[in-house]
């Protein structure tokens, strides 16, 4: 799961929005961890601490903050473990980024010949 939302948005809500919205993320994580569902998730830094790295013409090209000027900032992600996509899209519900932005879903796409992960 894939969570956008507009960081300027969130700045409006104020820190006690903010405050609930993790609550509730934490508690969904829990809820995940204790079926055996969770892997892996982190919040993201503010688009402001981003780095973009492009290259053209054979040379890399650095820029400070996001390449893409977007209405909805990548915020974090969860990797979790799903038996099919209803199960997932009740869980992407229930995450508080959904009140302000947008939860993407999307499998993982397995390469041969990657080390396997930890």
């Amino acid at each position: 799961m894939l969570c956008y939302a507009d960081e300027q948005a969130w700045e409006k809500a104020g820190e006690p929005a903010r405050q609930a919205a993790v609550r509730e993320a934490v508690r969904l994580t829990h809820e995940l961890d204790g079926k055996g569902q969770y892997v892996l998730c982190s919040r993201l830094h503010p688009t402001a601490t981003a780095t973009s790295v492009r290259v053209r013409d054979g040379k890399p090209l650095v820029t400070d903050g996001p390449f893409a000027e977007t209405r909805e900032q990548l915020g974090g992600f969860y990797l979790i473990e799903a038996n099919d996509l209803g199960e997932i899209i009740g869980m992407a519900a229930r995450h508080a980024a959904v009140s302000r932005g947008t939860v993407e879903i999307r499998p993982l796409l397995e390469i041969p010949g990657f080390p396997a992960g930890k």
